[in-house]
Parts: structure tokens; sequence; C-alpha cells
């Protein structure tokens, strides 16, 4: 079984969930994914991190650094890390905090981040595109540079389409056709 394979059977396996919910966006869905069942799995972040690195150099993006919204990127940025130590990609990462904090340091990024740093921002999964926005706005404002977004799951709802038309490039790992949820 191919890595893309495994990856799309433990998501339907631990994280696709038949029923009625509201998402965070307010909208209603015939079926959830909580992405972190699988992102937080030992096996999930191996398939997660090989995946993402080649789907990042096929993207032609090298970035210092790879992050997103706490908390559901950050398991995402780890795995990527983490694949990446000992090859020629190495990355590190960071997760962005919904507000800056109101103590310490008061920073809203935490982690590997330094102003002028290209960074990849990761998602778990894509509806709207709000949660990988906030993120880009918070790298932005602290003088990073954002090759791109990253996301597990696209769930094809126009949030791929939202971010290409703020000018951000897109990679998804799988989709909600490709789970058979369309």
């Amino acid at each position: 079984m191919s890595d893309a394979d495994a990856l799309r059977h433990l998501l339907l396996e631990r994280s696709v969930r038949r029923g009625e919910f509201v998402l965070s966006s307010g909208q209603r869905s015939s079926y959830y994914i909580d992405c972190r069942p699988t992102t937080m799995s030992a096996e999930g972040m191996v398939l997660i991190g090989r995946l993402g690195l080649e789907a990042i150099r096929k993207a032609g993006w090298r970035p210092r650094a790879v992050g997103g919204l706490t908390m559901g990127a950050d398991p995402v940025a780890y795995a990527l890390a983490a694949a990446s130590f000992g090859t020629d990609a190495q990355v590190d990462a960071f997760s962005v905090r919904k507000d800056g904090k109101a103590h310490g340091m008061g920073q809203q990024i935490e982690g590997n981040f330094r102003a002028g740093d290209e960074v990849v921002v990761v998602e778990d999964v894509i509806t709207t595109g709000g949660s990988a926005e906030k993120a880009i706005a918070a790298v932005v404002s602290a003088g990073g540079i954002v090759l791109g977004v990253l996301a597990v799951v696209d769930r094809e709802e126009g949030g791929r389409e939202a971010l290409e038309r703020a000018g951000r490039r897109v990679v998804a790992l799988t989709g909600s056709g490709a789970l058979g949820l369309r």
C-alpha cells in the first residue's frame, strides 16, 4: 500500500465521522473530519511527515520552518520537522497562537520562527481557509514570508480557492473526494 493510500485509510478509520455537525465556520455538514486522532498517531505522523516533505519539494518550496494555527496544525508541523531531520531540506516547526500572549514575551508565534524566515503554513483540514488566513496574517505581521499552505485534508468547500484568490498556493495531501465523502 502506498503512503497516500495508507493515510487515506487511517483518516477514514480514525478521523472521519458521519452524522449532523456544525463546523467551526458555522456551516452544517453530514460528516466531520477530526484529523487529530490521525495526526497525533505514530503511523499518521510518519505518513504525514513523508508525504508532506514530498509535497513541499514538489511545490518547489524551501522553507526554513513550517507551522500554523494551534492546535490542529501543531502535530502536522512537528511531523514534518521530525521527518526532515537528516535530509537536505531540514525544517523546524513553530506554532501560531490564536491571540498573542499577555505575559512573558507576549509572542503570538512560538518555537522556531524569526522575522525574515520563509515558511510554509500548515493546516490539518481546510474548509473555508480561515485558520490558515489567521496564521498567515500572524506570520506576515511578524515579518515572515509565506511560501504557501500545506494541508492534510482539503474538504473541497472553497477554502483552497479563497486562499488562492488571496495569492497563496495551496497543496493538500488528500481531499474529501479522494476519501469518498463527496
